[in-house]
């Protein structure tokens, strides 16, 4: 029997290479017709670089400004202008200290107010909200921190300082009025107002900070938790609230710095008046509304320096505590965006 032969088309792979040199695609075209790029990418590394490097000389142009600017008064008070208490413009006698008790004691109520309502929305949105009304919450909370100070300040004066001088300080003042700090004239102004306003600001800085820290734990915590037995209150406390407690202490730290440093709201509400007073419901002053209130009407040139010592203070106050807790919340986020599932 013969044995069939089957002759097979011989395999030249050399006419592929040629057919595809002599059509190249049109991306290769492009990539052969455009010449070298070199310079290109060598010109946009240095735009992007000049961009970064224009973030720290804008800063660093401030801080000199405020330095130049505050010398008369550097040099007449020193350091002791954080530890006198005298605001006489007429006499040129200046001191910080009530400014800074106005600043750090409305902050401490606003965070006092703020830190339990946001953590509480936070817990709500991440680990029990209904699935259809996440989106939505998250994005009416985050709008919150949207609104301009002076819209707050407006709202402050028309609804939030009567409703605080009919209804809120009289409880205040005849249930606590024994222990000194609801003592006094209602005025309705005053640093509680202050306090509570800015605890309306700050809250969805807050609250979306710690939704982020929250939302970066990963799911395994909670399986785990609830594999050996908790309920839900349990997982949250044990399995996210334990790991995400460095990140939530950096979104207080970072609502913190927002409150040092708010002008308008506070200057609508706080009274502006540079003493202090035991009273939460007398007025008072922070430093970033006495330089609201008096920077265009500084009569010379000590009481203008005086506020930009002010304000030199402010900065370096305001980006130690933004830094600080920008570090805190990356240690426990490293990054990851905020999940709304």
């Amino acid at each position: 029997m013969n044995n069939s032969q089957v002759s097979l088309p011989e395999f030249r792979p050399e006419n592929n290479a040629t057919g595809s040199e002599e059509t190249p695609s049109a991306v290769r075209s492009f990539l052969l017709s455009r010449g070298s790029s070199a310079i290109a990418d060598k010109g946009f590394s240095g735009l992007m670089l000049l961009c970064a490097l224009s973030i720290f000389g804008i800063v660093a142009l401030i801080a000199s400004q405020l330095v130049v600017r505050s010398q008369l008064s550097l040099a007449k008070f020193g350091l002791s202008f954080f530890f006198r208490s005298a605001w006489d413009p007429p006499n040129g006698d200046f001191g910080a200290v009530p400014f800074l008790y106005g600043t750090v004691v409305s902050s401490f109520l606003a965070l006092l107010l703020a830190v339990p309502l946001a953590v509480g929305v936070a817990i709500f949105l991440t680990e029990m909200c209904p699935r259809v009304l996440r989106a939505p919450l998250a994005f009416l909370t985050e709008l919150l921190a949207a609104i301009p100070s002076v819209i707050y300040g407006l709202w402050a004066v028309f609804v939030l300082v009567p409703l605080m001088k009919d209804y809120v300080n009289p409880v205040l003042k005849s249930s606590l009025g024994w222990t000194g700090l609801f003592d006094g004239p209602n005025l309705g102004l005053g640093m509680l107002t202050a306090g509570v306003i800015l605890a309306i600001m700050i809250l969805p800085v807050i609250s979306s900070l710690t939704r982020e820290v929250m939302s970066a734990v990963p799911h395994s915590q909670r399986e785990a938790v609830l594999a050996l037995g908790a309920t839900r209150w349990e997982m949250i406390r044990m399995g996210v609230l334990r790991n995400a407690r460095i990140g939530i202490v950096g979104s207080i730290i970072l609502g913190l710095g927002r409150a040092l440093g708010e002008t308008m709201a506070v200057t609508m509400v706080i009274g502006n008046d540079p003493h202090i007073y035991k009273s939460l419901m007398m007025p008072a002053n922070t430093m970033a509304s006495v330089i609201a209130n008096e920077f265009s009407e500084a009569s010379d040139d000590m009481h203008l320096s005086a506020l930009v010592e002010i304000g030199l203070a402010l900065f370096i106050v305001t980006i130690i505590v933004n830094a600080f807790a920008r570090l805190l919340v990356w240690a426990v986020t490293r990054g990851a965006p905020a999940r709304v599932h």
